[in-house]
């Protein structure tokens, strides 16, 4: 989508995947986009009259001939209670490829273009229903890969973000004012000395802070962590796999050195998106063929988030596995495997069965409760997904602030005054409030088509 698109054009696209499907949706948008649905709709006089919220059955037709095309339903939305804030028409239709296509053709023939991406909820960005923090919000729900990164969008979505930041603007322009006044007025000109509402601005700080430990969390939600399960042959890491997959993905054998190269699989862990490795057993040996999957397990291991290391309670620790585990790059835990043949040392690690199932649960609680202390400590759900771009823009305007604390006190209000308006600034990007067009078409570009 390109920024200088005529935003008064009337525009469709499809809303669901372009596949196979019962039903499929084509929405459109625009000032005429009622009275040109119905250039292409069996009923045209009843879609044109139809009041907001309503449903109609009709037929989709080619407007150059009249020739049906598809059995729909028709919804319409009409300003400013829509998404977009204007006008609205949805399309519901058989969701074979080819009606689709002659469905869009038909709008097409109709006047309307084709949305670019993200055009929907920019619309929505222009009319004042969402703002840019709610924006961003929409495109992290969609790429949602657990539950709780869904919850957060959500909370995003819903908000919560954009509230904090009306307080903290408020917080700014409160200080911002009362050094503006120092500036206008010579001191004897005042009644009164101004002061500085430090308060605030060590609140507007704080609260800037917290919104910034906050991304770690929103980006593990978002990308998903890697852990990998390590140790030496035979410790039951492929049953542990397998076990936490609820499914019989790796090769279980007796024999040491049965896996040869790592294998990986997406799972949930307690919500948290992760990509979980089986790893070739650690050990010296002749073959090259394992000896090739251990030095693929060992970059495997430097890349992850997190390690598993998993220990056979039967044989106990050994000085070879802490050998292996001082040579470990990145946070591990230790896991007691096979503790129906023999129980773990007590308060040391996990204790689990990968056998009976035993423990397994408990291990994925404690798994989940490190990467969540790592991310910052919350729970994720009840935490509003901060993006990359909404990072940088709150860690500048937490530097503002806290120049302009730093600064209180001196002879200068010059310099308050100045770092008091970055921060202003960078709110205002946050939001959008003066996000320039670069900026807007970045954000939005990055939406699916139909959104």
């Amino acid at each position: 989508m390109k920024w200088e698109y005529d935003t008064d054009d009337d525009i469709a696209a499809l809303a669901t995947p372009y596949v196979r499907s019962a039903i499929a949706v084509i929405r459109t948008a625009g000032a005429h986009c009622i009275e040109k649905a119905a250039r292409c709709f069996s009923r045209p006089k009843a879609l044109t009259a139809a009041a907001g919220g309503t449903f109609l059955y009709g037929k989709i037709t080619d407007p150059q001939t009249g020739e049906p095309v598809d059995e729909v339903v028709v919804s319409v939305s009409r300003a400013p209670h829509s998404y977009t804030g204007g006008d609205c028409v949805e399309i519901s239709c058989h969701g074979s490829l080819p009606g689709i296509d002659a469905v869009l053709a038909a709008l097409r023939a109709a006047g309307f273009r084709d949305a670019g991406p993200g055009e929907f909820t920019m619309r929505a960005f222009i009319a004042g229903k969402l703002d840019l923090t709610q924006a961003e919000a929409v495109a992290a729900l969609i790429d949602s890969k657990t539950k709780t990164g869904h919850l957060s969008s959500l909370y995003a979505l819903g908000g919560h973000i954009s509230e904090e930041l009306d307080e903290i603007r408020l917080m700014l322009i409160r200080a911002s004012a009362a050094v503006e006044v120092q500036l206008d007025y010579a001191e004897d000109d005042l009644d009164d000395k101004v002061e500085i509402p430090v308060d605030d601005l060590r609140d507007a700080l704080r609260r800037l802070r917290r919104l910034v430990d906050s991304y770690r969390m929103s980006r593990m939600m978002r990308e998903g962590v890697r852990i990998a399960l390590a140790g030496r042959t035979n410790s039951g890491k492929s049953s542990l796999f397998n076990r936490l997959l609820k499914e019989n993905r790796s090769i279980v054998s007796d024999v040491h050195g049965t896996t040869r190269d790592y294998l990986e699989e997406n799972v949930s862990v307690d919500g948290i998106p992760a990509v979980l490795y089986d790893t070739a057993g650690l050990r010296l040996t002749g073959d090259a063929v394992e000896s090739e999957g251990i030095e693929r397990t060992r970059k495997v291991l430097d890349a992850c988030d997190l390690v598993l290391y998993v220990l056979n309670a039967a044989d106990g620790e050994t000085d070879e596995d802490r050998q292996r585990m001082a040579q470990l790059t990145v946070p591990y835990l230790k896991i007691w495997n096979k503790t129906d043949l023999k129980p773990a040392p007590a308060g040391i690690g996990c204790a689990v069965s990968a056998l009976t199932g035993e423990g397994v649960p408990q291990l994925i609680a404690a798994v989940a409760e490190r990467l969540r202390q790592s991310a910052g400590g919350s729970d994720g759900a009840q935490t509003a997904a901060v993006s990359e771009r909404q990072r940088q823009l709150l860690e500048r305007a937490a530097a503002a602030v806290e120049a302009a604390l730093a600064d209180n006190g001196g002879s200068v209000l010059d310099g308050i005054a100045i770092e008091l308006k970055e921060a202003l600034d960078a709110v205002g990007e946050l939001t959008g409030e003066t996000a320039s067009p670069d900026i807007l078409d970045a954000v939005f570009s990055r939406f699916c088509v139909g959104k």
